[in-house]
């Protein structure tokens, strides 16, 4: 296979949940170019709807959201099977003096939400969870009392919604984490101009009787679909890939940081700024033959916790052993991710094992073949149809609409750049 041209990954998602909620947040319309697309996006935004918040059709153009004082809603806030609208918006209803019951797809309903209702009960708000550690479950929100919290791990999801429950509750928040995690919330609260710092290695955050302006953004594409896409061109016999306008923070850009170890280099060219928000294109071409393993450690975890799955796909054709330390947090995603990750490369002749926290990877020139069971987790089905651009291999997944989460084109694009070499650019 060789890839060629040009493509353009769709909208960050992390970015698009929390651009949409501080939206519905401020007062007045503010405008945001350049959101995703998939259902978990749509899932933020139609709980946003059922709270009060004006938000026009997430679509390819501009999505206006007027935003107003958030009001009780009339039915149960169905979050789909996004983890993110979930956690965050419990954070938001934390500060608010009405109650609210919240559910979620099968999945969902499976993932734990106690990391997230534990350090807000501790602000104040009343949750109830019938069914233990999981949705759906009732918050009645109210005056919060300030937080100074520890998280036992290193979550984005946490930390923002402890960050939005200070945000609506009006109270100081501090946290501090074991590793740094993604911190889309700090950038997007310091540049709507409000009072976040960072203070001996913990965030701090000082809200203010001062209403959260409304905004324009543009959100730039989201680094872990651009992983698939880089990945692609590693793993190809030839040619070179753009891929463009990429959200390169270093607090998602440990995939590209291990590529390098790998062997395999990606050029960062065009850097420039969006919001608060770090840009660059990526130049990507094939890694050949010097693909070699390497250790990923547990404090590299937090900046490609979602790249597992196709750094494990990359790990498999690479010279030696990969291991991956401490990647637990995996068995409480879409799946019991870690333990597919092992199971499909095992499926496919590669031998690979979940011990523990840990994934082992050893590498094979043998061309890929089996049936993969994605379970419905959109990345495992994204990384295991990149093995499947090898020659020789014979990947068949078990479904491939579960992509429609992040990536709804991913399928088209990934045809596009290996068979016209004329790559698309979304709009």
């Amino acid at each position: 296979m060789k890839v060629r041209g040009a493509v353009r990954p769709p909208g960050d998602k992390s970015i698009s949940h929390r651009a949409l909620m501080l939206a519905a947040l401020a007062r007045g319309t503010s405008e945001l170019a350049g959101l995703l697309t998939g259902e978990d996006v749509k899932s933020t935004a139609r709980v946003l709807r059922q709270l009060g918040a004006d938000i026009s059709a997430i679509g390819d153009g501009t999505v206006t959201v007027r935003g107003s004082r958030l009001s009780s809603p009339a039915s149960r806030l169905h979050c789909g099977n996004s983890g993110t609208t979930a956690r965050l918006i419990l954070g938001i209803l934390a500060g608010q003096r009405f109650a609210a019951t919240l559910t979620g797809d099968a999945s969902l309903r499976r993932r734990p939400m106690r990391r997230v209702t534990e350090p807000l009960r501790t602000m104040g708000a009343r949750i109830g969870d019938a069914q233990g550690d999981a949705l759906p479950l009732t918050i009645r929100g109210g005056r919060l009392h300030a937080l100074t919290y520890t998280t036992p791990v290193a979550s984005a999801q946490v930390k923002s919604a402890l960050l939005l429950a200070g945000l609506t509750g009006k109270v100081g928040v501090t946290i501090r984490e074991p590793y740094r995690s993604r911190d889309h919330t700090e950038r997007l609260l310091v540049h709507l101009g409000l009072d976040l710092r960072y203070e001996n290695g913990a965030v701090s955050f000082r809200p203010s009787a001062v209403n959260v302006p409304a905004f324009q953004l543009s959100v730039p594409g989201d680094a872990s679909s651009a992983a698939f896409l880089v990945a692609a061109a590693v793993l190809a016999e030839g040619g070179e890939l753009l891929v463009e306008n990429v959200g390169v923070n270093p607090t998602r850009t440990g995939f590209l940081v291990v590529l390098e170890r790998m062997g395999a280099h990606v050029e960062r060219v065009n850097l420039r700024d969006e919001g608060g928000e770090p840009v660059a294109d990526l130049i990507a071409r094939p890694a050949g033959a010097v693909l070699r393993g390497t250790e990923v450690t547990a404090a590299e975890v937090p900046t490609l916790v979602d790249e597992v799955p196709i750094l494990a796909v990359l790990a498999s054709r690479a010279a030696g052993e990969t291991t991956f330390r401490e990647v637990g947090e995996l068995r409480v995603k879409e799946s019991n991710r870690l333990e597919l990750i092992a199971a499909n490369l095992r499926a496919v002749g590669v031998d690979a094992r979940a011990l523990g926290n840990d994934l082992h990877v050893q590498g094979t020139n043998r061309p890929p073949r089996g049936r993969v069971d994605t379970a419905r987790d959109h990345r495992l089905a994204m990384a295991f149809a990149v093995l499947g651009t090898i020659p020789g291999a014979d990947i068949r997944l078990s479904e491939r609409a579960s992509v429609s989460i992040s990536y709804p084109r991913f399928f088209a694009d990934l045809r596009t750049i290996r068979e016209t070499g004329k790559g698309r650019r979304e709009a």
